[in-house]
């Protein structure tokens, strides 16, 4: 995350709800979501350099072969997710710490895994410029957080091949996965929700680009 000593001038939160309105337009209808991407300062989330492209939508890339999202798959994601105050989030991919501050905002008890150790050290490190409990671990994506299971709902941030079992493991029923899944350059955003200890229903929602999710021996549906 950026530095806390950037400020939220009237220009940037004008160019915030320019985003927020195209994200209107681009069919983005949840209230919760909307409002919490029009709170949130983006721009605290690049590097000083690269402000201009803070409210485009657009993905930029922040380091290890990483990305932030693009605005309009944040507010996708968040979207299909429906969450609600209270509930326990894990996210598989913290990246810049955007998504995780989104659900935050949304009032959420984020848990949130980071692999690349790069963004892991600079999450540590770094004050974040918000003051959300967002809980922050180093490993691997694919085993999830059982000790901190169940959740409510989990959100992969990356492309993965398929879904991991251990993440549907730790998810409550009635829990809502969302991913975007595919071993090509074109993932299939994907919503599982676990009816039962033995019975998921997957829906699909469209074609998105993400970076790779990295496979550690993980097992797939």
């Amino acid at each position: 995350m950026a530095s806390t000593l950037l400020t939220d001038t009237f220009r940037h939160k004008g160019l915030r709800k320019k985003l927020i309105d195209l994200l209107r337009t681009k069919g983005i209808t949840d209230e919760n979501v909307l409002n919490a991407m029009n709170t949130i300062p983006r721009h605290y989330f690049f590097d000083s350099s690269f402000l201009e492209f803070a409210y485009e939508d657009k993905a930029f890339p922040i380091g290890s072969g990483q990305t932030i999202s693009q605005p309009y798959t944040v507010a996708f994601q968040s979207e299909l997710l429906q969450v609600e105050k209270g509930m326990r989030v894990l996210e598989v991919g913290t990246g810049s710490g955007y998504q995780a501050s989104v659900l935050a905002e949304m009032g959420a008890r984020v848990f949130t895994i980071e692999r690349q150790k790069l963004l892991y050290d600079n999450l540590k490190s770094l004050n974040p410029p918000l003051s959300y409990r967002i809980r922050l671990f180093y490993g691997d994506g694919y085993a999830g957080l059982p000790a901190f299971a169940p959740f409510d709902r989990i959100l992969i941030t990356a492309a993965a091949p398929f879904i991991p079992i251990a993440l549907v493991a730790q998810l409550k029923i009635g829990g809502r996965l969302v991913a975007p899944v595919g071993k090509n350059d074109i993932q299939i955003m994907t919503l599982v929700t676990k009816l039962s200890e033995t019975e998921i229903k997957t829906e699909t929602f469209g074609t998105f680009r993400f970076v790779p999710m990295l496979t550690d021996k993980a097992q797939d549906l």
